[in-house]
């Protein structure tokens, strides 16, 4: 170690510390594992910006006390600024140079008389800071003679403001004192009106009262009419009502007698039931309207309109049975099935309350593990298939159980599963004209 090397470092400015320790920051990355000093190994594997933040007493410290860890920066500092480096290590550095800059690399690289390089930028950097104070100072000056010369033209303006509103309140005041003399000349005036008018408050005031009395007279006699009135009107009630009790029990008594002779005529003479025509007719002539195919597979496939659905649901009596699951992973499959579930039964909720309908919607139970819902929507029966049977095996069940000629709507895309329900009867129906129907709903 030379002696330029043990001489004391002169005090550094706060910005030469942190272009210092910037510095390190940076070249830490660069030093041998064996030469980081060890209380920079913990911050060794950080970000430059990092490095100085967290670790800027310790880099300091490092550059300080260990001579080795200071040349490892001071290389990767020559190497960074090879030109500004070369030209303070034979201690002339350019005038033009950032005094930062110089201190820095002087204190890092430690030429002969580095101290005195550090102190000439510190001087540099002081000068530079008197140089700015004083220039801040004078154009505060220069702001606060604007200023000053702003507030006395603005006192000025104001000054003659106030002269002209004293002037326009010293008319005010003689024409308030003229008003004034008026005011009092019209309250004498007045006075004299209210004597008068007292007197003759005093003489309506009698009047009034024995208009008064003589109205409470009459108001008694009124009221006893009026008694008299409401005690007839409700005499006159009571005895239509046991009037119109009598009429009416009369009434029922031919109604009933009416009904029991249509009811018995109509045994006697066979006559079939009204309405005998059958609602499965209606989906019979819906699904010609539609497609016009010949085959039951076809038929199955053929709805595409969502406008169709709405048709089949309007029949009378009608029963939507739905396949859950194929119809949810058609729709939602990015969801989990509890979600699914939900989010298909508040649909068909909402389409049974619009259209009147009966709505059942069946899953697979095997694929809950037995864990049931905690409650179904308003007007939609929810079933799970019992263990070894599926959705599709319940929901031809479902449709096998319904009288001949009720009209059953089942919704699923399963081939097999349409073509199954077609034969029992039923309107088939793809998911997605039912995921497209709630979409609208």
């Amino acid at each position: 170690m030379t002696d330029d090397e043990r001489a004391v470092a002169p005090p550094l400015p706060a910005a030469v510390r942190g272009r210092v320790v910037a510095m390190a920051a940076e070249a830490l990355g660069t030093v041998p594992p064996a030469d980081v000093p060890a209380p920079l190994r913990s911050v060794a594997r950080f970000v430059p910006t990092k490095r100085a933040r967290a670790g800027g007493a310790a880099l300091a410290a490092a550059l300080e006390s260990d001579p080795v860890f200071r040349q490892h920066v001071a290389a990767w500092a020559r190497s960074r600024h090879e030109v500004l480096a070369a030209a303070v290590e034979v201690g002339a550095p350019p005038p033009a140079a950032d005094p930062i800059e110089v201190a820095a690399l002087a204190y890092l690289l430690r030429p002969p008389a580095w101290t005195d390089l550090v102190r000439r930028a510190v001087g540099a950097l002081d000068d530079d800071s008197r140089l700015a104070e004083r220039a801040e100072s004078e154009q505060a000056v220069a702001r606060l003679t604007v200023q000053l010369e702003e507030s006395r033209a603005s006192a000025r303006t104001e000054i003659d403001r106030a002269r002209v509103r004293e002037e326009a309140l010293r008319a005010e005041l003689v024409e308030v004192k003229r008003r004034l003399r008026e005011l009092e000349a019209e309250t004498g005036r007045l006075r004299r009106v209210a004597s008068t008018a007292e007197l003759a408050a005093a003489d309506v005031t009698e009047t009034a009262r024995r208009a008064e009395a003589s109205a409470a007279t009459e108001t008694r006699r009124l009221r006893a009419r009026l008694a008299e009135a409401e005690a007839a009107v409700e005499a006159g009630r009571r005895a239509a009502r046991e009037g119109r009790s009598a009429d009416d029990l009369r009434l029922r008594l031919l109604l009933d007698t009416v009904l029991e002779a249509a009811q018995g005529l109509r045994r006697e003479l066979a006559l079939p039931p009204v309405g005998s025509a059958r609602p499965a007719d209606g989906v019979s002539a819906v699904a010609a309207t539609v497609a016009g195919v010949g085959d039951v597979a076809a038929r199955a496939h053929a709805i595409d309109d969502p406008a169709v659905l709405d048709q089949l649901l309007a029949l009378p009596w009608v029963h939507l049975v739905v396949d859950g699951y194929n119809v949810t992973k058609s729709g939602y499959g990015t969801l989990s099935l509890a979600e699914q579930r939900q989010r298909l039964l508040s649909g068909l909720a909402v389409l049974g309350a619009q259209t009147g309908s009966e709505v059942t919607c069946v899953f697979d139970g095997a694929e809950v593990g037995g864990v049931l819902l905690q409650a179904a929507p308003r007007g939609v029966r929810v079933l799970f298939s019992p263990p070894g049977e599926t959705a599709d095996e319940v929901i031809r069940r479902l449709v096998r159980a319904e009288p001949t000629g009720r009209p059953v709507v089942v919704v699923s895309s399963d081939r097999e599963v349409a073509d199954g329900v077609a034969r029992s009867g039923a309107r088939p129906v793809p998911s997605t004209v039912l995921l497209r129907r709630l979409e609208r709903a």
